[in-house]
């Protein structure tokens, strides 16, 4: 198992990873084969995994725990060679036995790599309520010298929290020890954003209000709540994907170009635009809920949670002055995508005859789609071949899986794991960031509209189409995104 996809020039130190919550869902589904990827690479050869949780079990039955959880939910076939080389970097300790017993355990593991330089990396897989408890007891355990913390969302739920949260942490880790994921900007399309606009000469020139009439993030979810009703309920829809995961995509689609591409350039160019924003107008935001969810499991019969949100906002800078941004997501929802689409202004003037087909298919667009198999697409308006001048609307269309670097594609929390034993901010949020976004968020959290009811299996709300007027959502598709053939061998 090789990798050549590493970006970062400077050789990776040798690093203890600690997973807090290593036997639970995202431990077992993403971190776990993560992990082994790395360490089975040439990107982080030199690594030692230890997990910790409040269960109770032996090394060897943690490794057993990874070893199913690997074959279960990697998208890498795994033979037993290959784990044979992996299972030796794994330890477990529980966390009941307390800071001493997580201290010996790490300071085996930095024995066995045998080198000063070693880092320390603390992901913390755990639920919000216990991030703090888990800091305070790295604290008490003497980890946090040459350590980094990686701290899984949401990040408070309103302005207060958030800020007392970066206070309490900041009582241990210094900002720049602290890593705030954000799962989606570690995918690689995410990140195809900034190749798009800042290496071509060809887009960057009309990335503004100029020649973009709107913009629209959305990303619907077919899954409900998969177990989480507890959690749900005190987040929702808002707090739970469009501050952590919607606005930060925003930023990087709306950020002005950065001096260096480099992690404090970029991030303060991602601040530029959370400043810029304009606060959220509750009478531009549609709540939604489905049909069912107060029957679920854990849900209150009168619960007012939104498990869909709808919204439009402004970034009120030179750029962007006067452009609304749309952004859709939710719960039970059609279909399960992760798209932007940018709508550029149609010409002033038309010069075509009646029923030629121009402008029938609305405006060309850009989209970006941020799913696993990561594609983009420009359309535009092109003459029907035959006599007359008939327009259809056409597309130009990239597709990762087509290309010979398809292979080495890091997964977004391989990626994300990567960048932090670099110390590399770039695809994570500040608490700075983060702050401001709840500040925005206020006048909605404050007052916020009714929820309206939605059919499990639709695109949300009705009143969605009213938001948007005159424009229209572009999911669903009318167009598929075209499939790769495999070439046709001609027969002797």
């Amino acid at each position: 198992m090789t990798a050549r996809h590493s970006e970062q020039t400077d050789p990776l130190s040798p690093q203890v990873v600690v997973v807090f919550g290593a036997t639970g869902d995202l431990a077992r589904r993403k971190l776990l084969s993560g992990m082994m990827h790395l360490a089975l690479s040439d990107l982080a050869p030199r690594i030692r995994v230890v997990g910790t949780s409040l269960e109770e079990m032996s090394s060897e039955d943690f490794r057993t725990l990874a070893f199913d959880a690997i074959t279960e939910f990697s998208r890498r076939k795994v033979s037993r060679e290959v784990w044979d080389k992996f299972a030796p970097k794994l330890s477990y300790v529980s966390q009941k036995k307390g800071p001493q017993a997580l201290a010996d355990a790490v300071a085996a593991a930095e024995n066995e790599l045998a080198d000063p330089m070693t880092q320390r990396l603390h992901y913390l897989s755990v639920p919000p309520k216990a991030a703090l408890s888990v800091i305070d007891m790295l604290a008490q355990a003497k980890l946090v010298e040459r350590s980094r913390v990686i701290m899984e969302k949401p990040f408070g739920t309103d302005l207060a929290s958030a800020i007392a949260l970066n206070a309490a942490v900041h009582e241990t880790f210094d900002e720049d020890q602290v890593f705030r994921i954000d799962h989606f900007l570690g995918k690689e399309p995410a990140q195809n954003i900034l190749a798009f606009r800042f290496a071509n000469g060809l887009f960057e020139p009309i990335w503004n209000r100029n020649f973009i009439d709107h913009v629209q993030i959305d990303i619907p979810e077919t899954l409900g709540l998969d177990g989480r009703a507890n959690f749900y309920e005190s987040t929702g829809a808002f707090k739970d994907m469009v501050v952590t995961h919607l606005f930060q995509v925003l930023a990087f689609m709306a950020m002005e170009p950065p001096t260096a591409l480099e992690p404090r350039a970029i991030g303060e160019e991602k601040n530029k635009v959370f400043r810029s924003m304009m606060p959220i107008d509750p009478n531009n935001v549609v709540r939604g809920q489905y049909q069912g969810y107060r029957q679920e499991v854990g849900i209150a019969a009168d619960s007012d949670t939104d498990t869909f949100v709808a919204l439009k906002c402004h970034i009120d800078n030179w750029r962007w002055a006067g452009v609304p941004f749309y952004l859709r997501t939710g719960k039970r929802l059609a279909e399960g995508q992760r798209i932007i689409s940018i709508a550029f202004r149609e010409p002033p003037k038309s010069m075509f005859p009646a029923g030629s087909g121009v402008g029938a298919q609305g405006p060309d667009h850009l989209t970006f789609d941020l799913a696993d198999a990561s594609k983009v697409s420009l359309s535009f308006y092109g003459k029907r071949p035959g006599p007359g001048m008939k327009l259809d609307k056409l597309s130009l269309q990239f597709a990762l899986q087509d290309t010979e670097s398809a292979d080495e594609v890091l997964e977004a929390y391989e990626r994300l794991i990567l960048d932090a034993m670099h110390g590399d901010h770039t695809l994570f949020t500040t608490a700075e960031g983060i702050e401001r976004l709840w500040d925005l968020s206020a006048p909605l959290l404050e007052d916020p509209p009714p929820v309206r009811f939605y059919a499990p299996g639709t695109w949300g709300p009705n009143a969605i189409h009213q938001m948007i007027a005159p424009n229209a959502w572009r999911l669903p598709f009318e167009r598929a995104w075209r499939e790769k053939k495999e070439p046709v061998t001609s027969k002797d």
